[in-house]
């Protein structure tokens, strides 16, 4: 019988973060800088306020990936809590095969703490999520894995 892989067997560990305001936010959003992710992995429970989505997300904070000597991905949740509605805008939620990748991850803020977490999508998507105190986490859930592609994404500027 074989073992599963083990973060211990990796450089670095799993990342657990969590974010309470817009500067937290802010690493959390350039860590998910070209997560992807298939449409099914985002849900929203509305009996526990919490929205999330199993992402795939490139590991900026590993130096021979940022350094783009080796490209590795991991297995991500990004979890944001005390949600009120979640609203999607450019992208067919109905079309199961559809693969979206992450740019961003903001907060607009509203009345007296709410707000609004944006995760801006390439190709003009975004989910929008509304929020009455902003709790944002990101947790890697698996081993990291070398990324098929062998490339990190890159952006015009």
């Amino acid at each position: 019988m074989t073992e599963d892989a083990r973060f211990e067997d990796a450089r670095g560990g799993p990342l657990r973060l969590r974010a309470l305001d817009a500067d937290d936010l802010q690493v959390i959003s350039s860590l998910c800088q070209d997560a992807i992710f298939p449409i099914t992995e985002m849900a929203w429970d509305r009996k526990a306020r919490r929205f999330g989505l199993l992402l795939n997300r490139l590991r900026r904070e590993d130096r021979l990936v940022a350094q783009g000597t080796e490209v590795e991905r991991v297995r991500t949740v990004l979890a944001i809590e005390d949600v009120t509605a979640v609203q999607t805008n450019g992208i067919d939620r109905t079309d199961h095969d559809t693969v979206l990748s992450v740019l961003a991850v903001t907060m607009e803020p509203g009345e007296d703490g709410t707000g609004r977490v944006l995760i801006t999508l390439a190709g003009d998507g975004a989910v929008a999520v509304d929020v009455e105190a902003l709790e944002v986490t990101l947790r890697d859930v698996t081993q990291p894995y070398r990324a098929p592609s062998g490339k990190i994404p890159a952006h015009d500027d």
